[in-house]
Formats: C-alpha cells, structure tokens, sequence
C-alpha cells in the first residue's frame, strides 16, 4: 500500500537558481525530506531556502559537481534519495510513478529517468538529447558518486537498475548567456578531468572533435527539426568541447611555466 512506503529524501544542490527553485522545490513536496545544499548563493537563493518550511538548507563551497553531490547525498536520512537539479521539475504523472515505485518489494536499487528538455517553455524534441536518461532515484545504501569525474558526474551503483516510464521536465535553456556560460563552464572543468588524466592538447582534436559535435547534434541528431532553438543549442554545446580544449592549452601552458619557474 501507498501509505506503507519507505521515506523519500529529495536531495538539490544550488548556486544561484531564483527563478528556478521555487518550482523545483513545489515538484518534490510529496517526500518526506527536502535538502538543499547551496555553495553560497549571491541572488537571493539561500534566503529564500531559509524560510522554506520544508527545506533544510546546508552551506557547502563548491569545488566541483562529484564533490558537492558526495557532500549532499552524506546528509540524507532516509535510504531512498531522489537526486534532482534545480532546473528540474517532477510532473505529477512522474510523482506518482515515484511513490508508486518505492512502494514496491523489489531488487532494483536505482532507476534511470528520461528528460523533457526545455528551451524557455518550448520542448526540445531532438538536438541529441532524445535519449538523454540519469540516474535520479536510487538507493543510498547502494551507490555513490563517483570521483573519476568532476562534470556530468557517474554514479556506481551496486545492484540492478530500472527505468521509469515518465519523464522528468529538465529547463536547461533561461537565455543566450546563461546557457553559454554554463557550457564554457562544463568545458573547463572537463579540461582539468583531462589534464589530470594526463591527455595532451591537440589541433586536430579540437577542430574535429568540436565540428563533430555540432554535426553529430544538429544534423544526425536532428537537431535542424527544432528550429532555430535547435541551432542555438547545438552550437553552444560544439562551442563547450571548443572551451575543454582551448583550457586544456592553457593548462599545459601554465603547467610548463611552473616547471621553468623551480628548474635550478
């Protein structure tokens, strides 16, 4: 039965999500624990979760995405844990599947979700992201993130996985800036996962692995069928590999200066 369920922690990291939370925060009121772990918001964010009746906020400084998700699936109470981000919202078709799912005597541990992205408030129905599915219920006792990556972090689960049917609503796009910032920074902080897995900076990498993005995405993809939405996306993801290999440069670069720097 409904009512004999097992408790439900929803975990949220944040920087700076006002605009965003309020209706991410609204999805989740059905679990029985809300915590937010915020990397010292400046617009309002943090206030904001403070008067949250539901919402225990917890202060944390962000050193990368693995990091900060370690941190905030530590402080849950409960086993079950609903990992969302702020620019993400539970519909009530997918709220019900949810409770529906934790009711049940089963083996599976976690289960992946499928995204509805938006741009604004219009669906992205292609630009590669057709297929797009994260881990975002799971167990706690059963996986941890982990420290292979710092960006578009993997969890390692222990044990068999699922997939819900219903779809999470995932508002990636707020404006021109906003996304191309989010993209630059991702690039940068998968060039320090490469520089410190010691892969070298190369011309003909970049260029190609930057126009196979945007090819792959917006041609194969499909992304041309999304219109000019579409465009705008697959180009500023291209435009995110450009970064990873332009700051892997600079890493190197930075790395060989230092070495001239202490030689006798």
């Amino acid at each position: 039965m409904m009512s004999n369920r097992e408790k439900i922690t929803a975990l949220i990291i944040t920087y700076n999500e006002i605009g965003y939370i309020e209706k991410c925060l609204e999805s989740v009121s059905f679990v029985d624990e809300i915590i937010v772990v915020d990397s010292f918001s400046t617009d309002g964010t943090y206030e904001y979760l403070l008067k949250h009746h539901k919402v225990k906020v917890i202060q944390n400084p962000f050193e990368n995405f693995t990091a900060q998700k370690s941190f905030a699936l530590k402080q849950a109470t409960h086993d079950w844990v609903l990992f969302l981000d702020a620019d993400e919202i539970v519909p009530t078709p997918l709220k019900n599947e949810i409770l529906e799912t934790v009711s049940k005597q089963t083996e599976i541990v976690a289960y992946w979700f499928f995204r509805q992205f938006m741009f604004q408030n219009e669906k992205l129905r292609f630009s590669g992201w057709q297929t797009d599915k994260n881990y975002r219920l799971f167990r706690k006792s059963k996986a941890k993130f982990s420290d292979r990556r710092i960006v578009h972090e993997t969890l390692d689960v222990e044990g068999t996985s699922g997939i819900l049917n219903e779809k999470l609503t995932h508002y990636c796009y707020k404006n021109y800036e906003d996304y191309k910032s989010k993209m630059l920074n991702y690039g940068r902080l998968k060039a320090i996962e490469c520089f410190y897995r010691e892969r070298k900076f190369n011309y003909a990498a970049m260029y190609l692995k930057t126009g196979w993005k945007f090819f792959n995405h917006y041609v194969l993809r499909l992304g041309f069928l999304d219109g000019k939405k579409g465009y705008v996306i697959c180009y500023l993801n291209a435009l995110g590999v450009l970064e990873r290999f332009r700051e892997l440069k600079r890493l190197e670069q930075k790395n060989e200066l230092a070495y001239y720097l202490v030689m006798p």
